[in-house]
């Protein structure tokens, strides 16, 4: 259990103030700069005109590739990826949240591939190589900013896919709490809760994990319980917004997933929400989790779950084992669909059971019936369940 690879290069340049490196940084790897971004936002707060300035004060060549979606597509990957080899690209620099900084990966790793970007997000073809990448975060949700993977929709076949290579993490990120000032109450809510279900998604891990480990994800979690709240009814308070920017970081930058053996089940789930209704992931994820937690929860896994209960929401710890993980479950439904504020039920927001048998099928990995293996290995008919409790 205890046999693992550590290793997380990237460069991190934390707190204000600190965007006068990124010229040298950026000169470290070439003179040819693709800045990616998405609808604009980055004007808007100012932020796009410091970091041009700081790429001119360089003396380094500036290209764009502007309009990445949320939910990013495989054709702005390609649109990127065809900029890279026209022009010579040296380094990549994203701007923007997770969508921009997953695009930015892929559309590096397509600069090597002469065919579709779409066959090395399915694995069809192998990335081999990868354009260097520096990131400058605004939203703090998805740890994209240290980590090697990435999410990429196809719109025209309904799927969203994640993976991942090593080649593919960011050499160096800069992580300012202000640049997430400007961020919507909403989006605030929404990057919380996919922080939080990234800590969720390692924590139930059936092969057990470490103590330290345990403690050090408890402490994320409830890092996340606490200044969520905080950051949407006061969004520009610095300490909320800096502890959400470095948890965000280190939920999913494989420091806590050392001891992980088994795969995702909320995530599989969600990327099918939003490949066909094209949702906000961490909505998705908040309305997923709480019934994932309801439909998994038997004595084979109460103890786990009153152990979370007992250390990230403070339940009773004198309860039995089944009382108090029902009541960390309803904790949770407490922090994200009353602190957070966030939608409850799919049917609130238009969706319907038309698509669930083929969506549990995808979430499986494939059409034949094959299972789901996470903390409670899942059938498509289990998945097309919670996806009908979510109604």
């Amino acid at each position: 259990m205890f046999k693992f690879t550590y290793n997380i290069p990237t460069k991190v340049y934390f707190g204000g103030d600190q965007l006068s490196n990124l010229g040298p940084e950026l000169k470290k790897f070439g003179k040819r700069v693709l800045l990616c971004y998405g609808g604009g936002s980055i004007k808007k707060i100012g932020l796009y005109d410091k970091i041009v300035t700081e790429i001119k004060k360089a003396g380094l060549e500036l290209f764009e590739l502007s309009g990445i979606e949320p939910n990013p597509r495989v054709t702005s990957v390609n649109r990127g990826a065809q900029i890279c080899k026209d022009e010579n690209i040296d380094v990549l620099l994203a701007v923007g949240g997770g969508s921009v900084i997953d695009c930015t990966k892929f559309v590096g790793a397509g600069k090597y591939y002469d065919g579709d970007a779409w066959d090395l997000v399915t694995r069809k073809a192998p990335i081999t190589n990868c354009l260097p990448i520096v990131t400058v975060l605004t939203l703090a949700a998805t740890g994209s900013e240290m980590d090697c993977g990435g999410v990429i929709t196809n719109l025209e076949t309904n799927d969203k896919i994640g993976m991942g290579a090593s080649i593919m993490r960011p050499r160096v990120s800069f992580l300012d709490p202000a640049n997430t000032y400007t961020v919507s109450p909403y989006q605030t809510a929404c990057g919380s809760a996919d922080i939080f279900s990234h800590l969720v998604e390692t924590y139930f891990n059936p092969t057990g994990s470490m103590f330290m480990l345990d403690t050090f994800m408890e402490g994320m979690m409830k890092t996340v319980v606490k200044y969520a709240p905080v950051a949407v009814a006061h969004p520009k308070n610095e300490e909320a917004r800096a502890n959400l920017m470095w948890t965000s970081s280190w939920a999913i930058n494989d420091f806590v997933s050392a001891c992980q053996r088994c795969t995702w089940s909320c995530h599989p789930m969600e990327h099918q929400l939003s490949a066909y209704y094209d949702i906000t992931h961490g909505l998705g994820l908040a309305i997923l989790t709480p019934r994932w937690m309801r439909y998994v929860l038997d004595e084979t896994t109460a103890e786990r779950f009153r152990n979370f209960a007992v250390s990230v929401f403070g339940v009773d710890p004198t309860l039995p084992n089944m009382e108090a993980a029902k009541a960390g479950i309803e904790a949770v439904e407490k922090f994200l669909f009353e602190d957070l504020k966030l939608t409850k039920t799919l049917t609130e927001l238009g969706i319907d059971k038309t698509h669930f048998t083929e969506m549990a099928d995808k979430a499986c990995h494939a059409k034949g019936g094959r299972v789901l293996k996470g903390y409670k290995h899942l059938t498509p008919k289990d998945v097309e369940a919670i996806y009908e409790m979510c109604l």
